[in-house]
């Protein structure tokens, strides 16, 4: 009994082998059948598809209020997709618009001093005046008396009081003149003080600007169609300036990254047709565009020194699909699916007929 069973688990084992190995033969065969059936014009490349990463952030620190999308939705750009807690920033949009009130009464209050400062000032230039015609009435006066006083016609008191009043007249003139240059001097800081409530006002605004700013930027909104990948955040947590709340795949910017060889890479330039055949369907053939060659090349050896080493550089490659086609099908676009990637490194060279058939359009 036990050697039986024995024989029968030897014969499991030698089965399961043989299963292996005709599996990697036909791999391998599979592998050698795929690159000899492609003319000599055309270059292949295992990959996967891959797609622009857009995270979705915050600007300025805060709690996040809702998420309204959730993870595998599709989106379109402007769509909103998360709010935050705005409550500080409306109070503090509050605290600005009260105090661009106050700014605005001062401006009216600092034009309103101008004014009186330039009718203060009007006053002056009248008493100015004033004091001019009675300076000049008592110089007059005091030019009559000069005369009369020699010829003894008037008394020596009448003479020094005609001198007197010139005097006051002229310092009555210096003190009125002295208040004209004082209000003149009133109607300039009257006037610095409308500049600085203006720019009160102006500060005020800007603040108030700012603030809508962030309240805007607290709605956060896709910037183009795409999916999302991930909801890195959930609602009620407080994030830091610049923290995640999702992570979106632009879905019109699709392609395939893949690796060529030095000789292979070194004949394409940028625009070159390209096909990719998905392993979830292989039925399908989608048409690409080379959108990128690395300048630097990938598994470089330490050394390189012969033909044999060189050809053991790679170089990474994207194709690009069209972002056409990618909106028509924008449904069945999935990352991370694997590949292969067909280039037609001679332009002359035709297409075999099993990357035409099934050609998606």
């Amino acid at each position: 009994m036990t050697a039986s069973a024995g024989m029968g688990s030897a014969r499991r084992w030698i089965l399961v082998g043989l299963v292996l190995l005709v599996a990697v033969a036909g791999y391998f065969a599979y592998e050698k059948y795929l690159a000899h059936d492609l003319p000599e014009g055309i270059a292949r490349g295992n990959g996967r598809i891959e797609a622009t990463e857009i995270d979705i952030a915050t600007k300025t620190p805060g709690r996040i209020r809702e998420i309204l999308v959730d993870e595998g939705d599709f989106v379109t750009e402007g769509q909103v997709l998360a709010r935050m807690d705005t409550d500080q920033l409306q109070a503090q949009r509050r605290q600005a618009q009260a105090q661009l009130e106050r700014a605005t009464i001062g401006v009216e209050t600092a034009n309103s001093l101008v004014t009186q400062r330039e009718a203060e000032r009007k006053a002056a230039v009248a008493v100015v005046a004033q004091r001019k015609a009675q300076l000049d009435q008592a110089e007059r006066k005091l030019a009559r008396s000069a005369a009369l006083v020699k010829n003894n016609t008037v008394s020596e008191q009448v003479y020094d009081d005609d001198r007197a009043a010139a005097e006051a007249a002229r310092a009555a003139v210096s003190a009125a003149e002295a208040q004209q240059a004082a209000s003149e001097a009133g109607i300039n800081a009257a006037k610095a003080l409308v500049v600085d409530a203006r720019a009160a006002v102006d500060a005020a605004r800007a603040a108030i600007e700012s603030i809508d700013a962030d309240l805007n930027d607290s709605i956060l909104k896709a910037p183009r169609d795409g999916r999302v990948q991930y909801r890195v955040a959930q609602p009620g947590e407080v994030l830091s300036a610049g923290g995640r709340v999702l992570n979106l795949v632009d879905l019109e910017d699709v392609y395939m990254t893949f690796f060529l060889p030095t000789a292979e890479a070194g004949r394409i330039s940028m625009g070159t047709d390209a096909r990719i055949v998905l392993d979830a369907i292989p039925q399908y053939v989608v048409p690409a565009k080379v959108s990128y060659v690395a300048d630097v090349a990938q598994f470089t050896p330490k050394t390189v020194e012969t033909e044999e080493e060189r050809q053991k550089l790679t170089f990474r490659v994207k194709a690009q699909i069209p972002p056409e086609l990618l909106k028509r099908y924008v449904r069945f676009v999935k990352t991370g699916l694997p590949g292969v990637a067909y280039v037609r490194l001679d332009p002359n060279v035709a297409w075999p007929e099993t990357l035409e058939k099934g050609l998606v359009k």
